[in-house]
């Protein structure tokens, strides 16, 4: 299974790429085509507009844009695929995230007539500080600049410039028009100074990384089941989902924030007794002594716990109209826990074209920065690049409960050099 998220800015050609990659592969069923062709406007006889297959909501179709995140399955005789497609629009930046967190490749699409732009910086910037490892740069509405090798090359050596130094393990570059179909599913004859392979081979063969988080076992608890009735008047169980790693029966465990260890003595699946768990189950937990545990605390393997601190350095984005600033008290929900929290410093400010540090006092819609946050009681966690399922967490108004900042938990061994 990849995972992998298209971006780009606004009118780049992302729902359009996403739809040729789906009908080239022959993943769109025939109901849903006729469908497609019938609401397809402006376009040459006996075309449909391929866009259509993702932009599903009213408005985004009455404004020609992708609004929100849309997500679309399909496979190919080599490897199954979910395909989150991001909005263009600045505003929108907040669901490029969502989308990018779980992602294992990202594709950052360029109109070939326009080059690199903000949107690229910016959507490149979230790539790599999220963690994804593959990125391919598709320059897009190659037929519009007569399948010009310069123009390809042009834009990427100005890519290379400006953003060669992000944190991305492998980074590929790829002339397409997704429109016609030039480079998606085969390589084209219309760029037959391309040698390189198409962007579905490279999708079929695009390396994933062992899991990083497979050695670190992480469970929080969702909730405490207590029946006491005559039949089961001894139990306790923990449900939750196992949030990354493996755990088994025996195993020594310590539950957090108390920081009480403890012993595993069952895991139940579907209501079975198993004698070990794994990421993402759903199991509930029984420990060997009587502990006071609450929703929202973590059970992890005593030998190899996460950092827990008051005080946490973290790199948000600002997701919020209203701005950010010093001394802000908000929510910080980390799974199904949740903490009070002020924020103590904003330490600096990323400008997306520089990529430099630079200083701030309030924080606007969509600014990236590194901040300093206190929290009321101690909070379990793991630097993002290290475990993205305990690393994320979003902070939240308390009086409206509306979300307006992604973050990302920052080690102490890496603050030095990080965002």
């Amino acid at each position: 299974m990849l995972k992998f998220i298209t971006a780009g800015s606004v009118d780049d050609g992302k729902s359009t790429l996403i739809g040729r990659l789906l009908y080239d592969s022959n993943a769109v069923s025939h109901d849903i085509l006729h469908t497609i062709e019938r609401q397809t406007r402006n376009q040459l006889p006996g075309s449909i507009d391929l866009s259509l297959l993702t932009d599903g909501l009213r408005a985004e179709r009455e404004q020609g844009i992708t609004i929100d995140i849309a997500y679309k399955y399909f496979h190919t005789e080599r490897r199954k695929f979910i395909i989150a497609d991001a909005p263009g629009h600045v505003q929108y930046t907040r669901n490029m995230i969502t989308g990018a967190s779980n992602a294992d490749l990202a594709i950052i699409l360029i109109d070939a007539r326009q080059g690199v732009v903000e949107q690229t910086h910016r959507h490149s910037l979230i790539a790599s500080l999220v963690g994804i490892p593959n990125l391919i740069v598709a320059i897009n509405k190659m037929d519009l600049v007569d399948y010009q090798q310069s123009v390809y090359e042009q834009i990427v050596g100005d890519f290379r410039k400006k953003l060669g130094s992000l944190d991305v393990r492998d980074i590929q570059y790829i002339p397409i028009s997704a429109l016609t179909g030039d480079n998606i599913v085969k390589v084209s004859n219309n760029m037959p100074w391309y040698k390189g392979k198409s962007l579905l081979t490279q999708l079929e063969e695009v390396e994933i990384l062992p899991d990083r988080q497979a050695e670190q076992a992480r469970f929080q608890v969702q909730y405490v089941i207590r029946p006491q009735s005559e039949q089961l008047h001894d139990y306790r169980g923990y449900a939750g989902s196992v949030l990354s790693g493996v755990f088994s029966v025996g195993d020594v465990v310590t539950v957090l924030p108390s920081g009480i260890s403890s012993r595993i003595s069952e895991i139940e699946v579907n209501q079975k007794k198993v004698t070990q768990a794994f990421a993402p189950q759903p199991v509930v937990l029984h420990l060997s002594d009587d502990i006071d545990i609450s929703r929202g605390d973590y059970i992890v393997p005593s030998k190899a716990q996460p950092s827990i601190s008051s005080e946490l350095e973290a790199t948000i984005c600002w997701m919020h109209e209203r701005p950010l600033r010093v001394g802000d008290r908000l929510l910080l929900r980390y799974k199904s826990g949740a903490v009070k929290t002020m924020v103590q410093e904003i330490e600096h400010r990323l400008d997306v074209h520089s990529f430099k540090h630079l200083p701030a006092t309030i924080l606007q819609l969509n600014d990236i920065a590194k901040v300093r946050l206190r929290t009321a009681q101690p909070v379990p966690y793991d630097a993002y690049l290290v475990n993205r399922r305990t690393g994320s967490f979003i902070l939240v108004q308390e009086d409206s409960g509306d979300t307006v900042a992604a973050g990302m938990f920052l080690a102490a061994e890496v603050l030095e050099n990080s965002i």
